[in-house]
């Protein structure tokens, strides 16, 4: 019975400080991931030109696989640990959190990052605009995996609070 009190989605009226500044702790952290992941694909790219000059040339197609490798590897490597943030949500102290009562699995970790990508390219103001309208600040990648995102400070006291 505990694990189904922890599975239940807290309600932004109830406990507004997980909710507080959401959105826009959401598209600072962003921005430090695009920084993270820029700085990442260019020391690949740096190695690789390296790499292309040392094997003449046959180095240079491995970056068509090194540069989405690496991306998903920093994903991968965030929000499939423990922590389930990339390093911006991490200090935007926001976490990825499952809606569903299932645990955040591999899948849904390599999904989210994946479906934001795509929705952010193909309907960019749809996704922030629909965070807008929705109860729980979620955005269209995040009503898709069935995640949401949250403060991850207040988060901690509110699931301490229910287990005691």
């Amino acid at each position: 019975m505990a694990y189904r009190e922890k599975t239940e989605l807290p309600n932004p009226r109830s406990f507004p400080e997980l909710f507080e500044g959401l959105l826009r702790r959401r598209i600072i952290a962003y921005i430090m991931d695009l920084t993270i992941l820029v700085s990442l694909v260019s020391l690949i790219i740096v190695a690789g030109l390296i790499g292309g000059i040392v094997s003449f040339g046959l180095a240079i197609p491995a970056l068509v696989f090194a540069i989405p490798l690496s991306i998903v590897a920093y994903y991968g490597a965030t929000l499939g640990s423990s922590k389930r943030a990339t390093l911006g949500m991490q200090m935007m102290d926001i976490v990825l959190t499952p809606t569903r009562g299932m645990p955040l699995d591999g899948w849904r970790a390599f999904a989210h990052p994946l479906i934001f990508w795509l929705t952010c390219w193909i309907l960019p103001p749809f996704s922030l605009l629909l965070a807008l309208f929705t109860p729980r600040r979620q955005m269209l990648h995040d009503l898709i995996t069935g995640v949401l995102m949250l403060r991850r400070s207040p988060m901690e006291r509110h699931w301490a609070d229910l287990a005691n």
